[in-house]
């Protein structure tokens, strides 16, 4: 799972045998004790989102109350204990607290701790706010997606051109927002620049709340421009990382290597790995040279 590779990075401490087992069952996943403790994880983050889901419903929480604050500190023992455990076998437990996984799980626990010391009478908005923040418990399950991976390399990888292409969309709604700001004028709702370009956003998004809307004919037709506008460009950011999410893949798996035997006749060596013809001259490619690519891993 792609969790490991990101914590393997820390290391287990080896000062002891019972810490590198805890860490084999903790952060490996390729044993039977590691997939249990995997599953079981899982289904705990599962059942306290749930429990802080049905705590913000008014029914349940006023005739569950007790068994659904118990449920909480329950889970929050139970991620406590595995946190203090994840710190205790990594070899840098500092640098394990410091990273992604490391604060989400000091998150999942936090927030219960800090509703004990504040009474709910007093600080009634702070105490909403720490059990929502339960909620980013999910997070945790990240971990446990390895195509989350393959998603995380190919958003990195097209970052650039995402930059590139909302840096294009925001000059758009600027332009347009400004333009209808001039053309509507306040009398249609169009009070500043900024609310005209909150419509633009909107509306270029295909979303159209339908609280402000063009009254004058070229109004409108600007309108029906900026739409048509908005189906496309919703497809260039889904077609840029999908593009950069099958070459990632490819290269997870292998299939993008290319054939390293040369060409006879040109001495090209990059050809698809099922090529039978140099793309270069059209030579016939060695058939020894095919087999020989064919087993590459």
């Amino acid at each position: 799972m792609s969790k490991h590779r990101y914590e393997k990075s820390f290391g287990p401490n080896r000062s002891s045998p019972l810490r590198e087992i805890l860490f084999v069952t903790i952060f490996e996943s390729d044993t039977p004790a590691g997939k249990f403790f995997d599953l079981a994880l899982i289904i705990t983050i599962a059942l306290s989102v749930l429990v802080v889901m049905l705590d913000s419903v008014k029914a349940f929480r006023e005739t569950y109350s007790t068994w659904l604050h118990a449920a909480e500190w329950l889970f929050t023992l139970l991620f406590t204990v595995e946190y203090v455990l994840r710190l205790y076998c990594v070899d840098r437990p500092g640098r394990y607290a410091c990273s992604f996984f490391g604060l989400i799980d000091l998150f999942a626990v936090i927030p219960t701790y800090f509703s004990f010391f504040m009474p709910e009478t007093m600080y009634v908005i702070v105490i909403r706010v720490l059990r929502i923040i339960r909620i980013f418990r999910i997070l945790k399950l990240v971990a446990y997606l390895g195509e989350a991976d393959i998603l995380m390399k190919s958003l990195a990888t097209s970052r650039k051109k995402i930059e590139v292409f909302l840096f294009g969309v925001m000059m758009l709604v600027i332009i347009f927002g400004s333009i209808m700001y001039l053309v509507e004028g306040e009398e249609n709702g169009f009070t500043s620049i900024p609310r005209s370009v909150y419509w633009a956003i909107v509306t270029l998004t295909t979303v159209g709340y339908g609280d402000i809307a063009p009254k004058t004919a070229v109004g409108q037709s600007i309108a029906a421009v900026i739409m048509i506008c908005g189906y496309g460009i919703i497809a260039v950011p889904t077609g840029i990382v999908s593009a950069e999410m099958v070459r990632t893949s490819r290269k997870s798996d292998g299939t993008d290597k290319k054939l390293k035997t040369p060409c006879p006749d040109c001495g090209l060596r990059s050809h698809e790995m099922d090529a039978e013809f140099c793309r270069c001259c059209g030579a016939e490619l060695a058939s020894e040279a095919r087999c020989e690519t064919a087993k590459i891993p």
